[in-house]
């Protein structure tokens, strides 16, 4: 039988990474335990770890002393529960197909809280799941405050033609400003995280891996008045606006209309922005917190702590707010990591996505991890790869269409399925202002060849489109069904 494209050139590509990959970081065989502190909507450009001028994140600094930086790192799909049962499961999101926040016929995998717990270690979760299962029955050793998204989720979720979510943009244009008490629940789910390593995670004969979630800094970017006073006056306006080229792809206009974002105007965009630099000023505290108990208790010496998010926020850039799109603000994610194994003071430039840091749960704890998964231990990779690939992905709401990701080194190429395709050299246009795709595949950059047989080898695009837009059809007329009683 012939090979298909696909088959082809999986092998050739496999070949060609068959190359000594020696790890920036040393080996270490000793077992470890792993806690990772997943913010939400947190775009790493809003840090000053990661070149901020005002917005401060003091642990974070501690962690980059102590540990290694990240520079740039992807969530497989920018959207809550398509990126976070894609980390559960490590799989990519067309192969879960939770291309959205619906609910609806979502099917079931392995995940890696199970899985290391057959193998003798303790798996515990805390906070916000929002995956394709309830938290609580997916074979975790414990679970706290497990927040499930309810049955149907979210229902706009149409694409052909486009649902408008009426009145978003002027609703959320408001949710701005100083609470008493607006980050309540993080709190908790950080203080219980402190208290069982305090208590439990010092008592266990054997290794943990702790996954404890905060909401913050996602939108409504409400603070409390600490840290909202603390960007008095520096609530500024983005730098590139509605009218760059790049904000004309329909795609972009397709998510300005679907949230309404036109209705977010003078004064709220200001004020967004300085409640959402002081939510992540809240999260820096609530990493302080656990790198203050890890250090107490003497279990930094033999953790690893993972700080992420699940996927990024334009927060106005082009127009556009919150996620879904594959621009670096929506896609791209921190991560910092430090403890035993990762160099004090490192920068990896290397891409990389969050399915990595979960692969470091198995590596860390030294168990082993489907062989089907995706993803290569962070301690794995080399300082700088410029032949390395990483793939991310978006089905959901907002945009007419399905849209695929491959970055190499500097060049990031994005395959849309309703729309002309984009290519940035990040490099030299790290906010992706010019668009290098030429009008038609043969009069393209070469590099556009490479980077689109990378694609191919991880799934046929087309085809995956189709699979999404024929499971979201079944999926929108469940949703007629339920509305009609």
């Amino acid at each position: 039988m012939p090979m298909n494209r696909r088959e082809f050139l999986q092998g050739a590509i496999t070949t060609g990474l068959l190359l000594p990959n020696l790890p920036f970081c040393e080996t270490d065989y000793k077992e470890h335990n792993v806690v990772m502190l997943m913010s939400d909507e947190h775009n790493p450009r809003y840090t000053s770890v990661y070149g901020h001028p005002f917005v401060q994140t003091p642990n974070m600094e501690r962690m980059a002393k102590s540990g290694v930086v990240f520079e740039n790192v992807y969530c497989p799909s920018p959207l809550c529960l398509p990126s976070r049962s894609s980390v559960m499961s490590g799989l990519y999101n067309h192969e879960t197909q939770c291309y959205s926040n619906c609910t609806l016929f979502l099917d079931d995998f392995p995940n890696y809280g199970s899985i290391l717990a057959k193998q003798g270690v303790h798996t515990v979760y805390i906070g916000k799941a929002d995956v394709y299962r309830k938290i609580e029955n997916m074979g975790f050793s414990e679970v706290y405050y497990g927040w499930n998204r309810g049955t149907p989720g979210d229902t706009a979720i149409q694409r052909k033609p486009l649902h408008i979510r009426k009145g978003a943009g002027k609703e959320r244009a408001k949710g701005w400003g100083a609470q008493k008490n607006p980050h309540q629940r993080d709190r908790l789910m950080v203080d219980t995280a402190v208290d069982w390593l305090k208590t439990k995670g010092t008592q266990l004969d054997k290794p943990f891996v702790l996954w404890v979630n905060v909401v913050a800094p996602h939108f409504p970017h409400f603070t409390e008045p600490k840290f909202w006073d603390m960007y008095e006056g520096k609530g500024d306006v983005p730098q590139y606006g509605p009218d760059q080229p790049s904000a004309q792809h329909p795609y972009a206009v397709d998510l300005r209309n679907h949230f309404e974002t036109d209705q977010i105007q003078g004064e709220d965009v200001l004020r967004l922005r300085q409640g959402y630099y002081g939510c992540v000023s809240f999260v820096d505290e609530m990493i302080g917190k656990i790198l203050d108990i890890l250090e107490q208790t003497g279990l930094n010496k033999n953790t690893v702590f993972i700080y992420t998010s699940d996927h990024g926020e334009m927060l106005g850039k082009f127009g556009m707010w919150w996620k879904c799109s594959m621009f670096e603000d929506s896609a791209r994610v921190p991560l910092l990591v430090c403890g035993p194994g990762f160099e004090e003071g490192r920068r990896v430039r290397t891409p990389i996505t969050t399915l990595d840091a979960q692969a470091e749960f198995f590596h860390a704890t030294k168990r082993q991890r489907p062989k089907s998964w995706k993803g290569t231990a962070l301690q794995k990779l080399q300082k700088e790869n410029p032949d390395r690939f990483v793939f991310a992905e978006y089905h959901g709401h907002g945009t007419r269409g399905s849209s695929f990701m491959v970055r190499k080194g500097g060049w990031k190429f994005i395959w849309n399925s309703d729309a002309p395709h984009q290519l940035f050299n990040l490099d030299e246009d790290p906010e992706e202002l010019n668009n290098l795709v030429k009008d038609s595949m043969n009069n393209t950059p070469s590099i556009v060849r490479e980077l689109d047989d990378y694609l191919h080898s991880i799934c046929d695009p087309v085809i995956e489109t189709q699979k999404a837009e024929m499971k979201i059809q079944r999926q929108l007329e469940e949703i007629r069904r339920i509305e009609k009683g």
